[in-house]
């Protein structure tokens, strides 16, 4: 009998109604896990966590819907990162007659793998068949899909004037990093900070900075666009896409580190001769760095951009590679090579929390930007430009609610101008698990099941408008539930205050 977890989109078609026809094959022979079977709260967020890591097998239906929610993200990242080192789940993937390519994140985790296809309900029993062999030892049907026949849906870059407030015709999806060309993409000062940077100075450091969903990985995608406009060759690392088992041992990462360079640089990974020394592994990367890629590629500014950095904080040798960044800040006054050499990191963690010294930190030098909220007027930007759904005091009422969020600001005019959702609907629904903001909240309530002090100390900035443990709040900052305003720390916005006020309470 096998442990099976069966992760999916509540409460839409086919999804909800496939799903729950395999759980019901399926059951009499495994054990066999789905959220039907649980109460939504702090309790069910426990046993999400917990029934993942115990399973056997991962069965996740990816649609239309699916692909783009918070918590079936969550669930799959759960699943790839827990099984990297304790080897199970096994994820089986199922696509509900959905045959674009997946996106990123999603798209690394799940394209290796072999995958079974449902087109409608004729499929069912198969798909049935097909899933009971793969529980009992056996695979999945297809190993790779065919999408080059696929043609995207052109992006919308602008509305014409006659028709401002009409909605366009390609909303686009309001989860995810945004594509630098999107039409939704509101641009703030901080982002033309950032962009004045890489253009106005040669060899370049730049944070970017801001809780979960701001923009900042769309805005490093932006950089990443200006630079290689530019000529210049760009690297870019993901962290989030790094084992921990990795991140754990010094000798594994630095030497993987340099190949994945080499690799986005399309440089010879030569790292089997530079580790022949006996040199420290810090001092190895730089000297690849030097005397290989940017020897490799002389005439040619280089950016190194590092998404989801924060990872790095739990490495036991975080002092040594955040050290090795600002000594290659440094490097770039003693001219040369290193002069051509930039780096854009992105954090949502605040550094210095996990720094001990900061004058080995790269993270407060040269350009520092940090995201922040939408204003009034940028939502109101935003409202237009997905041809005015909603009236100037509903959009008001939208940024009371949501504090001008970036991500749930998209996503409740993205609601509205498609048809989706009415205003009204939004409003009255909004704190439900099953609203419009539910997958987003039921993610938060997820990534904290296994951390009581972090839903210990949100609960007492909602009761008393405070966080004694610092360390906390910063954490809570950097997740993007809480905010210090004067002497006071805030739930984010009133949607949070309102929904984890009462599922946190008691």
């Amino acid at each position: 009998m096998a442990k099976i977890f069966i992760s999916y989109k509540r409460n839409v078609s086919p999804d909800t109604p496939i799903a729950t026809m395999v759980f019901d094959a399926l059951r009499y022979d495994h054990d066999v896990f789905m959220d039907t079977t649980i109460q939504v709260g702090e309790k069910w967020a426990e046993r999400i966590q917990n029934a993942i890591k115990q399973s056997d097998y991962l069965i996740i239906f990816l649609s239309e819907n699916s692909v783009q929610s918070e918590m079936v993200i969550a669930e799959i990242e759960t699943a790839h990162h827990y099984g990297k080192t304790h080897g199970k789940p096994t994820i089986l993937p199922v696509r509900l007659a959905y045959t674009e390519p997946l996106v990123y994140p999603v798209s690394a985790y799940l394209n290796p793998l072999q995958w079974a296809l449902w087109n409608n309900e004729l499929d069912t029993p198969r798909l049935i068949i097909e899933l009971q062999h793969a529980v009992s030892g056996g695979s999945l049907s297809s190993k790779m899909l065919d999408t080059r026949a696929i043609t995207p849906t052109p992006a919308v870059n602008e509305i014409p004037t006659a028709f401002a407030n009409m909605p366009p015709r390609n909303l686009g999806a309001p989860e995810g990093t945004m594509p630098h060309q999107s039409l939704f993409y509101i641009e703030r000062d901080s982002d033309q900070d950032a962009s004045q940077a890489l253009h106005e100075m040669s060899g370049v450091t730049i944070t970017i900075k801001g809780s979960r969903q701001m923009g900042k990985s769309s805005l490093l995608n932006r950089l990443i666009d200006d630079g290689s406009g530019r000529g210049m060759k760009i690297a870019f690392i993901d962290f989030q896409m790094i084992e921990s088992s990795v991140i754990e041992n010094a000798d594994i990462f630095y030497r993987q580190f340099c190949s994945l360079l080499s690799f986005e640089l399309e440089v010879e990974d030569r790292t089997d001769e530079f580790w022949k020394g006996p040199l420290g592994q810090v001092q190895k990367t730089t000297n690849y760095i030097a005397r290989c890629l940017l020897k490799e590629l002389p005439d040619a500014q280089l950016l190194l951009a590092m998404d989801e950095v924060e990872r790095m904080f739990t490495s036991p040798f975080r002092s040594d590679f955040f050290s090795m960044l600002r000594s290659w800040h440094n490097n770039r006054a003693r001219g040369g090579d290193w002069a051509r050499f930039n780096m854009a990191l992105v954090t949502s963690t605040e550094p210095y929390q996990l720094i001990a010294d900061l004058n080995q930190s790269p993270f407060n030098v040269g350009a520092v930007v940090e995201l922040k909220d939408f204003t009034p007027a940028q939502v109101v930007d935003l409202n237009q430009r997905h041809g005015n759904p909603l009236s100037p005091e509903q959009v008001a009422r939208i940024h009371e609610l949501l504090g001008g969020q970036p991500y749930l600001t998209r996503k409740a005019l993205y609601l509205n101008a498609s048809g989706r959702a009415t205003f009204d609907g939004v409003m009255k629904n909004a704190f439900e698990d099953d609203g419009p903001f539910g997958d987003h909240l039921r993610n938060h309530l997820f990534r904290m099941s296994d951390y009581q002090e972090l839903k210990s100390g949100l609960m007492q900035v909602i009761k008393y408008q405070r966080c004694a443990d610092e360390h906390i709040f910063f954490r809570l900052r950097g997740a993007g539930l809480v905010k210090r305003v004067g002497n006071e720390v805030l739930p984010r916005n009133v949607l949070y205050a309102e929904y984890f006020g009462k599922r946190l309470d008691g």
